[in-house]
């Protein structure tokens, strides 16, 4: 209440009250001056409880509202786990049998802090669960910290390259631990010792990633990757570099370089298309040593309704190699797979899977299997 609001109640009262001696001195008080007093108190009780009711007014001391969102901070933890176990028959050249296998299960948590506007740091942790053989849980997939900021995002640890963001991440669609089958065998998916970063600018962004192993190798960087997407409209396009140094033990032996590309588009709700291709050169200081390799994947996917979905892959793989060499592990192939999907989390798939081998092995499966998504997220101020 203000102090003009005091000194008006004071100042009635004390007429009230002088109103009341001196009628008593002058004549007995009647039932009409009582009355009077009442109407008054009760007037006077409704103005005081309008004045309370009315927002305080603000002073020169009251922080501003862009201060408060300066001091404000959000905080997000998400934990998350991901199973997803495969059944099947597997035909090739050594035998048939049947095998329980594992699509990359792997669990794990998340915690982001912006303790300013535009500042975050990001913390994630995630392993791998192994449910083929003995459900061994702790290889670890990332391990990372990072600070967003204005100028980009910086990143230290075990994290996703530029390669497999870009180049591997839009034909990764299937059921497999080994898939996009030919961008898999010689390729990065998780790397450690690790220096990221990346910027957003529109629909254009920009990763470089190093990786500083000291044990390894030299005393310098073991690898480079960068690479430039753009995202817009349903529309990924991308193209990227790398650069990593190969060694036996402490001999180098030279290094291979990667240019590749992706290109994918929702063309409709239903119908979705991936495609990358890489060009991998296999430099050696022995030059008589040296080849020329590539992979190339083509991924297609259609909702044939609200439940099911039809995917189908096509692949090739070539390590450059002569075709009559040992060593050439080359191959080509396809996979086609029908997808229940019941609720969102749930994905029940049925596979078939070809490769041929340059060497004349070849490799055949049906497979069926499920794959359930979990996350819980919880939000602090």
């Amino acid at each position: 209440m203000s102090f003009s609001r005091c000194k008006e109640l004071l100042s009635l009262c004390c007429l009230l009250s002088f109103a009341v001696s001196a009628s008593s001195t002058e004549r007995p008080v009647t039932m009409a001056d009582i009355q009077a007093l009442e109407a008054q108190l009760a007037e006077l009780k409704a103005r005081l409880q309008a004045q309370q009711a009315q927002p305080p007014q603000s002073t020169p001391n009251t922080p501003s509202s862009s201060k408060t969102e300066l001091t404000s901070t959000n905080s997000f933890v998400d934990l998350y786990a991901t199973v997803r176990p495969t059944f099947g028959y597997l035909k090739e050249s050594g035998g048939n049998n049947w095998d329980v296998r594992d699509a990359l299960s792997h669990a794990g948590f998340k915690v982001t802090h912006e303790f300013m506007p535009d500042w975050q740091v990001e913390l994630q942790g995630e392993w791998g669960i192994d449910l083929a053989n003995e459900g061994n849980f702790g290889k670890s997939r990332r391990a990372y910290t990072a600070l967003k900021t204005p100028y980009g995002r910086f990143g230290i640890g075990k994290q996703r390259p530029a390669q497999y963001l870009f180049i591997a991440d839009p034909v990764d669609i299937f059921n497999h631990s080994s898939s996009p089958f030919s961008y898999d065998p010689e390729s990065l998916f998780f790397v450690d010792n690790l220096l990221s970063y990346r910027y957003e600018y529109g629909p254009l962004t920009f990763i470089a990633v190093s990786q500083f192993d000291g044990q390894k190798g030299d005393d310098q960087s073991d690898m480079f990757n960068a690479g430039l997407s753009y995202d817009a409209n349903g529309l990924h396009a991308a193209v990227t570099y790398q650069q990593s140094k190969v060694y036996d033990a402490d001999t180098r032996l030279g290094e291979n370089q990667i240019w590749a590309g992706a290109l994918a588009y929702q063309f409709t709700d239903r119908f979705y298309a991936a495609v990358a291709y890489q060009d991998k050169t296999y430099q050696r200081l022995t030059a008589d040593l040296s080849r020329d390799g590539h992979t190339f994947d083509l991924s297609l996917a259609y909702q044939l309704s609200p439940h099911y979905k039809l995917k189908a892959g096509i692949f090739d793989f070539e390590d450059g190699f002569a075709s009559t060499a040992l060593e050439n592990q080359s191959f080509d192939g396809y996979n086609v797979t029908l997808e229940w999907l019941p609720i969102a989390p749930l994905r029940v798939h049925l596979e078939y899977l070809s490769k041929s081998f340059v060497n004349d092995t070849e490799f055949d499966s049906i497979s069926i299997g499920f794959r359930y998504d979990f996350k819980q997220q919880w939000s602090f101020k």
